[in-house]
């Protein structure tokens, strides 16, 4: 389901707003991103109301709900017969008032209003061959790894992946695909969402078929126009291993938006997978993108409305609410933390146990920091052997011969963890006066190590 149906050239790169993908989203922004603002051109009374009734038209024509069009459209002609556009000089400073008053009304956060230059338009609306604007769109996305940014394994077997949108499957599928499979035997793995502000259903339906064994009806979108509707389901067929047994959480934030919330609210709904983080935006209408070439004019207007199969409504306006709501910065942590304590109930080996607890015991540390009186950790500088402790700026360092110098945080008064070597703990052990008499390496597999303080240091 594309923005718009065309066979027109889209503009790439830095000059891309209006996404390819029906899920776009609008923030209030100019609708065409670039390197500097374009130049404005003046916007006189006749040309109001000109934009004005092209908006309005369109808004009637096909805006997802016929009754707040109208509504928008008296509360446009209102505020123009009252003046209250008369002192605004450009079309861009005009399109984001009109922005500002249709979502206004409307509360919609997919729909607005914007400028583009006479420059951009021109290549908005410039006839190409259409595989050769496919192939073109698909290096684009490409150059930014289809906003894939990181795969990885985090300690205990929990896997990551973040992406920060949902770009058509045409053009990400095979990348989404390796990142599925590099994480397909993972015992928990958790979805990164909270940059991801929406795209396309296609990888919605991609990413999701992996955790089903069966197709499931995840989505359904309304049109307007036609008065039909689309169905979006898991897929029969996927490459590679399906994870349905694997434990799932989501982390969002307020960004997370439009494609990016269907995908959190499916599984939500579906009870496939844990939400952890803040509420997300709230938009939840596809669009296409309507182009006004004679007034330099671009709208991102709604034509339809999800469904939801189980809630039979959507989380327009209200957002997709967490299961676990935390705040993002340690969203993380939380459902890494979380996760990992759900593996630990079905666990029987002893060695995996030891592990499990090593690890849940750092994040818990990571959510729950300790402060240690400054004189305290002065108290621990010295040389032990191979290894030392310095004091500065408040800041306890550790350094061992050969190695980098390290940030020693505290775990406890006298245990401490460092952020780049999780399988690496510090002990400080002190005698009954608190003076420290050596330090114990505790490692992940359960070794330790002992190193005793020097003397006179």
């Amino acid at each position: 389901m594309n923005v718009c149906r065309r066979s027109r050239r889209s503009l790439l790169g830095a000059t891309l707003a209006l996404a390819v993908t029906s899920l776009l989203v609008w923030r209030a922004a100019p609708a065409i991103a670039q390197v500097g603002p374009p130049p404005d051109i003046p916007c006189d009374a006749e040309m109001r109301a000109e934009i004005i009734d092209s908006v309005s038209a369109a808004l009637n024509e096909i805006y997802v709900f016929p009754d707040v069009a109208e509504q928008m459209e008296r509360q446009l002609r209102n505020r123009l017969s009252d003046g209250a556009y008369d002192d605004i000089g450009t079309v861009r400073e005009f399109t984001d008032a009109l922005t500002q008053d249709l979502q206004g009304v409307s509360h919609d956060r997919h729909l607005g209003v914007g400028y583009v230059s006479p420059e951009q338009m021109a290549e908005l609306t410039a006839e190409r061959d259409e595989d050769d604007a496919r192939q073109e769109e698909h290096e684009a996305y490409a150059r930014n790894n289809f906003n894939f940014k990181r795969v990885e394994i985090l300690s205990g077997n929990v896997g990551y992946l973040r992406f920060d949108s949902f770009v058509s499957a045409e053009y990400s599928g095979a990348t989404a695909v390796a990142a599925m499979n590099f994480l397909a035997h993972c015992d928990a793995l958790i979805i990164d969402l909270r940059n991801n502000g929406g795209g396309s259903p296609s990888l919605i339906q991609l990413i999701t078929s992996y955790f089903f064994a069966e197709p499931v009806h995840l989505n359904s979108f309304y049109i307007r126009e036609d008065d039909s509707w689309q169905q979006f389901w898991t897929q029969s067929h996927v490459e590679g291993p399906r994870m349905t047994e694997t434990d799932l959480y989501v982390l969002t934030s307020d960004y997370t938006f439009s494609g990016a919330e269907e995908f959190t609210y499916n599984l939500k709904n579906l009870e496939r997978a844990t939400i952890v983080g803040d509420t997300t935006g709230g938009g939840a209408h596809p669009v296409n993108r309507r182009l006004f070439t004679k007034l330099n004019v671009v709208m991102s207007l709604p034509y339809g409305r999800a469904v939801n199969p189980i809630t039979e409504t959507n989380w327009e306006g209200v957002g997709v609410i967490p299961d676990l709501a935390v705040a993002q910065g340690v969203a993380l942590e939380t459902a890494h933390l979380m996760a990992l304590r759900k593996i630990r109930e079905n666990e029987t080996d002893e060695g995996r146990l030891y592990a499990l607890d090593w690890h849940i015991e750092g994040l818990e540390a990571q959510l729950n920091p300790v402060t240690i009186d400054p004189e305290v950790l002065a108290s621990y500088a010295g040389t032990y052997g191979p290894r030392t402790l310095t004091f500065a700026d408040g800041e306890l360092w550790y350094h061992r011969a050969g190695r980098p110098r390290r940030h020693a945080i505290p775990m406890t008064e006298r245990l401490f963890r460092f952020e780049d070597i999780d399988y690496f703990r510090l002990e400080v052990v002190v005698d009954e006066s608190g003076n420290p008499l050596k330090l114990v390496g505790h490692y992940d597999n359960g070794y330790t190590d002992e190193s005793v303080r020097s003397e006179g240091t």
